[in-house]
């Protein structure tokens, strides 16, 4: 069992890690840090630490995932690496790249595993896009857009709406569209981005518009406060097709609804939410297939028992 300590107690904490740590047998969860009453309450049976540096220095956790505000990742994400702890950061990662890369060094020289949670890699839309990628359905992707949009016209009184380092949309969402953008396409060679404050009494950043530069495609990432018309979530062109996905993965909806995830219908999208294919043949409705984040913490822990990376 690999004993893991959970730094937070905010929606990130309950909605998407700690379902996932309780259902993995490989996982012993042993502590969890937060000031929220509730937290004694939920989980009277574990250790309980008010913050996330006395998690570190108190209990005998193999692994730490932190999921504190983002201004906080490198610190915390240093002192768990330094004390010989694996580490998992609920993304952002850290908020500059001089931090990131000093995190990655700390890690290889402590030989420790350190990961960034990129359950979206999981999302079903983006698993079936990948499909048809590799399948060759779509042929050379000439034109890729992304979207992850909201209807949030009125500015939320939460940290990561508020002025600092590492709020606002670009950090929150952002992470997940680019992860996803990389995972198809590798790494650009340039980034153009509009980021704007739109919304009316905005601190942060609300709204980004990317271009990723590649020398034989076009990608596009957007993300607006202001879509309360159904949500575009890939427009994917191609020598050979298009493709065209509205809507978001179910899994989060399931998770703050209080599901757990499990069951053979867990990930499932309604046929209703189904994408498009269009090719010089004709259209077909393309199933979505099952997202499952439940396959980012079997990743992670076969890195642990292995030494090897987390994919």
């Amino acid at each position: 069992m690999i004993r893991t300590a959970v730094i937070g107690y905010g929606l990130s904490a309950r909605v998407f890690h700690l379902p996932f740590i309780r259902r993995q047998p490989e996982l012993e969860l042993v502590a969890i840090s937060s000031r929220q009453p509730e937290l004694r309450q939920d989980y009277p049976q574990l250790q309980h630490f008010d913050e996330g540096a006395a998690l570190i220095d108190g209990c005998d956790a193999e692994l730490v995932v932190i999921t504190a505000p983002n201004d906080s990742h490198f610190a915390l994400a240093r002192q768990a690496l330094e004390a010989g702890r694996h580490v998992l950061v609920e993304k952002p990662f850290v908020v500059t790249s001089a931090e990131g890369e000093a995190l990655i060094t700390l890690a290889e020289r402590r030989q420790r595993t350190l990961a960034v949670y990129h359950n979206r890699r999981f999302d079903g839309d983006f698993l079936t896009l990948q499909e048809l990628v590799q399948q060759g359905r779509l042929g050379e992707i000439r034109y890729f857009e992304s979207h992850f949009d909201r209807f949030r016209p009125q500015p939320r009184a939460r940290w990561r709406e508020q002025a600092g380092a590492g709020s606002g949309i670009l950090y929150d969402l952002g992470p997940h569209l680019i992860d996803q953008a990389q995972a198809l396409f590798g790494t650009p060679q340039a980034i153009t981005g509009r980021c704007r404050e739109l919304r009316t009494g905005a601190e942060s950043t609300d709204y980004f518009h990317l271009l990723l530069h590649y020398p034989e495609r076009e990608v596009v990432l957007h993300s607006s406060p202001f879509c309360a018309a159904p949500t575009l979530r890939f427009m994917v062109q191609g020598t050979q097709g298009s493709y065209c996905k509205y809507g978001l993965d179910p899994q989060e909806d399931a998770l703050r609804a209080g599901s757990l995830p499990d069951g053979a219908d867990w990930g499932r999208e309604p046929p209703s939410q189904y994408g498009q294919l269009h090719t010089a043949d004709g259209s077909e409705t393309v199933a979505t297939l099952p997202g499952d984040y439940r396959r980012f913490y079997g990743s992670l822990v076969r890195a642990l028992q292995q030494g090897s990376r987390c994919r």
